[in-house]
């Protein structure tokens, strides 16, 4: 892989947490594909355009974006060498042409200049150090007229499985944290509509529109299943580890932190299994 800047998310992404996503791409994709139509269809791909997937994972937005362009391509760039091995692997089961990926951070990668008609990211651009100088180089890629469409975390009060860690942290006596917008790379940085604007007007894109978009996810079959699912994941991971901080008594840990997943996971279970709502904002914007 090139140079990258972005060491902490490439660490995190190329270790258990990419690990982690790769092994169970099924999984996450159940969680988040109720917005891939809003966003293809909002990033409008014609037959013919060059598409790029900015922190494309395991590369199932790659595909769409793919056969959507017939006979046009697609190119899939993401941190994570787990994630990009399933990805090749996966386009390479289902036969689709003219598709790429590439290992690379979007903030200093070395893309070619105005390579791409459209620019399209489904949960993969919130963990740039420096998202001014990664949209800028996302911009600078696309064709003048090109345009970006992706979707990207909101308030994370609006968000059930946010609740529901917070609820574990109140049964586990740890703070909740999820009722606040952090600063700085994660999950949540570009929650805030201001903050969307200003990054890519910084940018140089024009045109930037924001629409609150929500979907219920599919977190398990039923609430054991997705408990399972849950405590392989970072969040997860990390309640343990504050239970625990020496990791000396790890299997009583995630035996609380899986106890108090499956009580507040009790409330979502229904006849299509665990569903919980995901709010996040579709952005669209334009290079001139």
């Amino acid at each position: 892989m090139r140079q990258l800047v972005n060491t902490q998310q490439s660490e995190a992404w190329n270790g258990d947490e990419g690990r982690h996503w790769s092994d169970h791409h099924d999984r996450w994709n159940a969680v988040n594909e109720g917005f891939d139509a809003p966003l293809l269809e909002a990033a409008g791909i014609r037959p013919a355009d060059r598409v790029l997937d900015v922190g494309c994972g395991a590369g199932q937005t790659t595909r769409l974006a793919a056969l959507a362009a017939t006979p046009g391509s697609a190119l899939g760039l993401d941190l994570s060498a787990p994630m990009l091995a399933r990805a090749r692997a996966l386009a390479a089961e289902e036969d689709i042409d003219r598709i790429a990926f590439e290992q690379g951070d979007a903030q200093i990668h070395p893309l070619p200049t105005a390579g791409f008609d459209v620019a399209i990211s489904r949960f993969g651009i919130m963990f740039f150090e420096d998202p001014v100088a990664a949209f800028g180089n996302i911009g600078r890629a696309l064709r003048p007229g090109g345009r970006i469409a992706f979707v990207c975390m909101a308030d994370p009060a609006r968000t059930e499985w946010v609740q529901v860690f917070d609820a574990v942290r109140a049964v586990l006596q740890l703070p909740a944290q999820g009722v606040s917008i952090p600063s700085g790379p994660g999950m949540f940085s570009l929650a805030d509509p201001a903050v969307i604007h200003r990054v890519l007007a910084e940018a140089a894109f024009t045109d930037v529109r924001t629409e609150l978009v929500e979907a219920r996810g599919q977190f398990g079959r039923d609430i054991d299943d997705a408990a399972d699912h849950l405590l392989g994941s970072g969040p997860v991971r990390h309640l343990a580890s504050l239970l625990d901080p020496a990791g000396t008594d790890g299997p009583s840990a995630a035996g609380q932190v899986r106890d108090a997943l499956t009580g507040a996971l009790a409330g979502y279970e229904g006849p299509g299994g665990v569903r919980l709502r995901t709010s996040a904002w579709l952005v669209t914007a334009a290079r001139p």
